[in-house]
């Protein structure tokens, strides 16, 4: 497919990577540590002096607009660099007051509403853990992740509370306390919580961060795997360092910029992107209570002339499934970059994207683990639809295998699929899974982080994701990435989403199944059914193609907009459904 030049993406504004294989030489993690302060008289490094207190201190910069929170109702309250500075401070307090200290875990159950994000920039003053939860997930997940965690406080509402912590609160010992987020009446209901405004009210606005190593826990964000308990990933203050700089390099980040990433902070995205690296950066961040919605979402863009915007794609796919006839009835003119995470984004959704806002979605590629974007497409650098893009400066990537001795070695081929590695020296890599040490110490080998998904570098220096090791699909002697399955399925203009696995089959080994959902107004039948797999056939060829398809009204999904292959088939197959807890129940 053809590569989008940048030459047809001008804006008045010049990307902040202007040149990059010059920026890549001249990269350094040292001459990045400059542009962030530290804390005062050498005492180290906190992410929420760097997020708040570098700016709330700074004349120019006190003032300016930090979050602008939009209620489910549409109302509108922002918070300035200051603001948050005194509201934050009053957490650490409130915090310092119960008892709460250095590494004690602070867990989040909250939708998207400004004491969410108070606590998390407050937890990390009192150099506390912050470790948010999705407010979607039921009391199973709950307890297991805050007794994986050793919560000692949880904030949460009434109603998330009576519903899926009441009943289990008796199982977590280490809770000390429950802070209930509303109105005093509402608090009252139950004797063993504490109300979070009262202690707010009663905290003092003044706190100075106490010494902050690099390498203390700031952050503990968990990744389900397909069986076993979820794992608590570890992540130091350090991290702060790619927050930044990816926010300024990988999302072109300017400080007049009004910025919305549309993730949820209980997925790693909406911390690293919706909290740290845009105020890191000094601009301004929506953020937005309410969930999906098309004509919200356009609204949101128009009204606060949003600049640069970071998505999934399935909100993508959504919008796409929309119709382009609602776009038409908003200004985005202010939209100067579009971002992409959670999964490969398909190439359809990049030329769609081009064709509706006149700017393409940049794709860009990271984890849990690595805590921050590793490889995107910039703004400055052609975009190849379907790729993740090339990696961030400081970050060295490549595509390795393991020989007949078992060691990695690094695949020099161009377009071969093999597991995408990174080097270990970049400040944000997890320092651990929770009390995992030895799943922890499977992930490296030979200097490598092993990322557990296969790629594939061109030519040019672009990555390419072709699948999870456990995703890869053998069929007739040929390995097959759904991913590339899946895209092909996307062209059809009646498919809106789709997902792939391999069925064992007694001839074949496995034979490629797909799961489709539909674009609205478009009825399932046989004789669409044939016309896909032809149209698959076509694309792909008939060994890579699917050999049966099943209609779905929709896919599984976790909150993260990640299609579930695994659910897919084990439900195929009759197998466990393993750990469900990140599951899109909506």
């Amino acid at each position: 497919m053809e590569a989008i030049s940048k030459a047809r993406e001008s804006t008045d504004i010049e990307p902040n990577l202007r040149d990059y294989e010059q920026y890549r030489l001249e990269f350094s993690w040292e001459k990045a540590r400059s542009e962030l302060d530290g804390l005062p008289a050498g005492a180290g490094l906190n992410i929420a002096h760097e997020a708040i207190e570098r700016h709330a201190g700074n004349k120019e910069r006190a003032n300016h607009s930090a979050i602008r929170w939009i209620g489910k109702g549409g109302e509108t309250i922002d918070f300035s660099y200051s603001d948050l500075s005194r509201e934050t401070n009053k957490f650490a307090n409130l915090l310092k007051n119960l008892g709460v200290g250095k590494g004690d875990r602070v867990f989040t159950l909250l939708g998207r509403v400004p004491e969410l994000y108070m606590t998390a920039l407050g937890t990390l003053k009192n150099r506390s853990v912050f470790c948010p939860l999705f407010s979607a997930f039921g009391p199973e997940p709950i307890r297991s992740r805050a007794e994986i965690g050793g919560a000692k406080v949880l904030v949460t509402n009434a109603s998330l509370y009576k519903l899926k912590v009441e009943g289990i609160r008796s199982e977590l010992p280490n809770l000390e306390h429950v802070l209930i987020v509303g109105e005093p009446e509402d608090q009252k209901e139950f004797s063993d919580t504490l109300h979070f405004q009262t202690l707010m009210d009663e905290a003092g606005d003044e706190f100075t961060i106490a010494p902050t190593d690099p390498e203390d826990m700031a952050l503990l964000h968990f990744t389900s795997g397909t069986t076993g308990k979820p794992k608590g990933v570890i992540h130091v203050h350090e991290a702060v360092l790619s927050h930044h700089i990816t926010g300024k390099l990988a999302l072109d980040l300017h400080p007049e910029d009004v910025f919305w990433c549309t993730a949820d902070p209980g997925w790693v995205t909406g911390t690293s992107y919706g909290i740290i690296a845009p105020l890191t950066n000094g601009i301004t961040s929506i953020i937005d209570e309410e969930e999906f919605d098309a004509a919200r979402w356009y609204q949101n863009l128009q009204d606060h002339k949003v600049n640069v915007w970071y998505t999934a794609p399935t909100a993508i796919r959504m919008l796409m499934k929309a119709g382009t006839d609602i776009v038409k009835d908003f200004d985005l003119s202010n939209l100067r970059f579009l971002a992409s995470v959670g999964e490969p984004l398909n190439p359809e959704a990049v030329i769609w994207s081009e064709k509706v806002f006149g700017r393409p979605f940049h794709d860009n590629w990271w984890q849990s683990e690595t805590g921050g974007i590793m490889i995107a497409n910039f703004a400055s650098v052609d975009i190849k639809p379907g790729s993740m893009g090339k990696p961030l400066p400081g970050i060295e990537a490549e595509i390795v295998s393991e020989n007949e001795n078992g060691e990695i070695e690094i695949v020099e081929e161009p377009n071969t699929p093999g597991e995408l590695a990174l080097r270990t020296d970049f400040p944000s890599l997890f320092r651990g899974y929770l009390d995992q040490p030895q799943k922890y110490d499977k992930c490296f080998a030979n200097g490598f982080y092993l990322t557990g998904d296969l790629a594939q570098k061109d030519a040019d220096g672009y990555f390419r994701f072709v699948g999870r090791k456990d995703d890869l699909i053998k069929t007739s002697g040929h390995l097959v990435g759904p991913f590339e399955v899946e895209s092909a399925l996307l062209e059809h203009d009646a498919v809106a989403e789709a997902g792939v696995i391999g069925k064992p089959h007694p001839l074949a080994g496995q034979i490629i199944k797909a799961f489709v959902s539909l674009n609205k107004g478009i009825e399932p039948n046989n004789k669409l059914k044939r016309e896909i797999m032809g149209h698959a056939r076509k694309k792909l060829g008939a060994v890579v193609a699917p050999k049966e398809i099943d209609f779905l009204s929709s896919l599984p999904k976790t909150r993260s907009g990640k299609i579930m292959r695994r659910l897919l088939k084990a439900r195929e197959l009759g197998l466990p459904e393993g750990d469900i807890s990140t599951l899109e129940t909506s």
